[in-house]
């Protein structure tokens, strides 16, 4: 099993160039069960959840191929789709999987779906899925360990479409709502979407099924309205949808700087995606300077305490929490963190203070006071995010830190060592 080993205390200098979104990639690439026609996807990050969608959607008999020329651009046929399933040995370990329900249901007619896994940060129930596409007319249970959802059969004796809806959530659902945003295109009459998440990410998955046919309105609002239309045609290589940068990703990196000082630009970023961290950083000192498709990141000093409180977007993103923490474990002052998104995530805190960090957790927050220096030691990722953090402790760490279980880091970011080598960062893939 693959580990990190860092050698903490070098400052970051150069460029990094962020990769395309993870979240956004993965129900692009769902999306393209919508047509029979090939679909070309452009800024696709090489990433291990990536892998395993294109994995699920093959086994449904769709053909996907990466460009040889071009590995960030991947075009996907679903013209042969032939089993409309998607088996517990490719969902266990990624919960978007989920994300294959609402196209194959509107195109299909009928879809059988694993209940999800992924990284055990807290429940992210399934339950607003289905209340909303039975909302739609889909006919859904829970079995085996399977949701088997159908339309109903027509008088001709095949599934009949999907029916608009106004669809309203108990929470917001980031998977929810794109889940019905591809299953509402291809509805038949008018879909609204009510308490609908406004991330970034689901603004581009709107854009992409607008290039493809379909008619939405009011994406990157709570409000989402959606005519669906009879059929969705495909994208050619010339027309490829463009994937957003990663705002963790990019979060990430502007966070080591803070946290082991340098001056570091970002390229292929989107600061508008990512103000409420910027804005954090700042208060923390951190000295951010905006350019177009860039982000400056500069530190030259011990960074603040910065406490904050996660919440859907546009405020602080639960996917930055780790990331920020490990910045306070070695800024002035003390901080608290107040996690509202998921109960299980400050699996991180533990090994965090094995590197020598003072955390203090008290149900969902976390009392953070910075110390001087952390030392080197062996510890353990436990989810993406977390394993994110480690990283950034390990760079400031005096001695050796030894990463392990970072199969959970490549699912979400696209060649991270390499990438923090390329600014002077010491860290090495080893074999454990």
């Amino acid at each position: 099993m693959d580990k990190l080993l860092i050698r903490g205390g070098r400052r970051l200098q150069g460029d990094v160039t962020i990769s395309g979104a993870k979240n956004a990639a993965l129900p692009d690439l769902c999306a393209a069960l919508l047509s029979a026609e090939p679909v070309t996807l452009a800024n696709v990050p090489q990433l291990q959840d990536v892998n395993t969608t294109l994995k699920l959607l093959a086994n449904m008999g769709v053909q996907a191929e990466r460009h040889g020329d071009d590995p960030d651009r991947v075009t996907l046929d679903a013209g042969q789709v032939n089993n409309p399933e998607a088996p517990y040995e490719l969902v266990k370990t990624m919960r978007a999987s989920i994300l294959v329900l609402g196209p194959l249901l509107a195109r299909f007619g009928r879809a059988r779906v694993s209940l999800p896994g992924g990284c055990a940060i807290g429940s992210r129930p399934v339950d607003q899925h289905i209340k909303g596409l039975q909302a739609m007319g889909a006919q859904i249970t829970v079995e085996h360990g399977y949701i088997e959802a159908r339309t109903p059969v027509g008088a001709d004796g095949q599934p009949t479409r999907l029916k608009g809806a106004r669809i309203t959530t108990d929470m917001v659902t980031v998977t929810g709502t794109e889940n019905f945003l591809m299953a509402a295109s291809l509805a038949e009459g008018e879909t609204i979407l009510e308490n609908a998440a406004q991330e970034p990410e689901i603004s581009d998955l709107a854009e992409l099924l607008i290039a493809m046919g379909a008619k939405i309105e009011g994406h990157g609002t709570h409000r989402i309205r959606i005519q669906g239309v009879d059929k969705l045609h495909g994208l050619t290589s010339a027309k490829a949808h463009q994937i957003i940068p990663d705002r963790i990703e990019t979060g990430t990196f502007l966070c080591a700087v803070g946290a082991a000082g340098g001056d570091v630009t970002l390229h292929r970023a989107e600061a508008a995606h990512l103000e409420s961290v910027i804005e954090k950083l700042r208060e923390a000192g951190i000295q951010i300077t905006v350019g177009q498709g860039t982000i400056r990141v500069q530190a030259d000093a011990r960074p603040r305490s910065v406490g904050f409180r996660t919440r859907e977007y546009p405020a602080f993103p639960t996917d930055m929490q780790a990331q920020f923490m490990a910045l306070n474990c070695v800024a002035e002052g003390t901080a608290v963190i107040h996690e509202t998104i998921f109960e299980n995530r400050f699996m991180h805190v533990n090994e965090l203070d094995r590197l020598g960090a003072r955390i203090e957790v008290d149900g969902h927050s976390a009392v953070v006071t910075g110390v001087p220096k952390l030392s080197g030691a062996t510890v353990m990722a436990t989810d993406l995010r977390a394993s994110a953090s480690l990283v950034i402790a390990g760079l400031v760490a005096e001695g050796e830190t030894l990463v392990d279980r970072i199969y959970h880091l490549d699912r979400g970011y696209d060649r991270m060592e390499a990438k923090l080598r390329g600014i002077g960062a010491s860290i090495e893939r080893v074999k454990g």
